[in-house]
């Protein structure tokens, strides 16, 4: 017993306490581990970054961008645009309104008489003139009365005359003392009564006559006529409520249209003076001139429930371009600005610190100028102050422009271009300007 006791044995606890020594030691190795780990993920992140933000600082400062587009060959970058060169002259000004084209007059064509309708005189569609023929109703009831009442007549002057002679004779018997002198009134009454039968008789062959008139239907307007609303061999009457056809006057023809009452008192002081205002008509779109006209006169009253009154116009319509009730655009010339400056609307921009345009200078330079626009009328902005006869203006690609900046212009369809600009480029021109403008839209791609 001695003896084992005196071997160098571990006690039952001891190797326990080694083990948790030896998982301690490696939690301890393992931990240093990630620390390490962290540390160079953290300075990696720290290094990018730094790099990351000194590119931007470089790229934002103005050495370092001169310095990249040099390097690039971007550093003379010009932006293309279109230009157009300032006039001067007039420019008018129109009241636009909507309107719609109704005929001076319309006629619905009645019979003013009973019977068949035998004929009709008219294609639909054709344009007749006043007195023209348009129908015929069967004259022969009339042509009936008419005999009855010449019959008549003569019956009633036979008797008159007979009447007459006896009356004479009577004037003689009576002078003489045979008759009393009641009996020559009597005869003389009588020889009157006659004379008012004759007389309604007279009255009743004119009738008849009117009647065989009326059968020949007439157009009482010149005009142009509708759709066919009666076919032959119908029994009309004068009390029909449709009528045989309808005529339109198309020539001349008006136009009514409405302006907003803002608008009246510098009309009507037009109208005061005498001077007559032209009127435009255009087609629905607003974009394709009808016809023009004149204005004929203003309503009596505004609409209260649109705030805006009537007008009316006047057009010959020879090529009879307007078509009753249809629906045009109206352009109301009531003045002219004299003396202005004239460029496109499109050159005309908007900011906080009022209206201004993009003035290109010398070496296609462009540079901002406030403007004061006293007119516009379509696409043609007039300008009072600010700008010159003469001054290329940009119309198109402000939005990447700012003051000072380099531009390449090019000709405005709708204006003249400046000598220099307007001159073709050579092919290492165009070639350098290619160049420039991919490098320009790498740039933006990077940033």
């Amino acid at each position: 017993m001695s003896q084992l006791n005196s071997l160098d044995l571990p006690e039952p606890g001891s190797a326990t306490g080694s083990r948790v020594r030896a998982g301690t030691a490696a939690s301890g190795r393992r931990w240093w581990v990630w620390a390490l780990v962290l540390a160079i993920a953290a300075g990696g992140y720290w290094y990018y970054r730094s790099a990351h933000n000194k590119a931007q600082d470089s790229a934002a400062a103005p050495g370092g961008a001169g310095k990249a587009k040099g390097a690039a060959g971007i550093g003379n970058y010009a932006v293309p645009v279109v230009v157009a060169t300032a006039q001067s002259g007039d420019l008018p000004v129109y009241f636009n309104g909507l309107g719609s084209v109704t005929p001076l007059n319309t006629v619905t064509v009645h019979s003013r008489v009973d019977g068949q309708l035998i004929n009709v005189a008219f294609k639909e569609g054709q344009f007749v003139r006043e007195g023209d023929l348009v129908a015929e109703i069967d004259p022969r009831p009339s042509q009936v009365l008419l005999e009855q009442a010449q019959g008549q007549l003569a019956k009633d002057e036979a008797q008159r005359r007979d009447a007459e002679v006896n009356y004479e004779r009577f004037k003689l018997l009576f002078t003489e003392g045979i008759i009393p002198k009641q009996q020559l009134d009597t005869q003389q009454a009588q020889v009157g009564q006659f004379d008012g039968a004759i007389k309604s008789d007279q009255a009743q062959i004119n009738n008849a006559k009117l009647q065989l008139t009326y059968c020949r239907i007439t157009a009482p307007i010149s005009g142009r006529v509708g759709l066919r609303l009666v076919d032959p061999g119908n029994i009309i009457h004068a009390t029909d409520a449709t009528g045989l056809v309808v005529i339109t006057q198309v020539q001349p023809i008006s136009v009514v249209f409405a302006l907003p009452q803002d608008q009246l008192p510098q009309v009507n002081d037009k109208l005061r003076k005498g001077v007559q205002l032209t009127v435009e008509a255009y087609d629905r779109d607003n974009t394709y001139k009808i016809t023009s006209g004149k204005l004929l006169t203003i309503d009596n009253q505004i609409d209260l429930t649109t705030g805006t009154y009537k007008l009316k116009s006047l057009f010959d319509n020879k090529d009879n371009a307007l078509f009753p009730n249809q629906f045009v655009n109206v352009h109301l010339l009531v003045d002219t600005k004299r003396g202005l400056t004239t460029v496109p609307v499109p050159a005309i921009q908007r900011g906080p610190q009022g209206t201004y345009v993009y003035v290109v200078g010398q070496g296609n330079t462009v540079n901002i100028r406030q403007v004061t626009i006293a007119q516009t009328t379509g696409n043609t902005a007039g300008i009072s102050s600010g700008l010159k006869q003469g001054e290329v203006v940009v119309t198109d690609g402000q939005d990447k422009l700012q003051d000072g900046s380099k531009v390449v212009p090019n000709t405005s369809p709708t204006g003249d271009a400046s000598s220099n600009s307007s001159a073709p480029q050579t092919p290492a021109q165009q070639q350098d300007s290619s160049h420039q403008g991919k490098s320009g839209q790498a740039g933006g791609k990077k940033q």
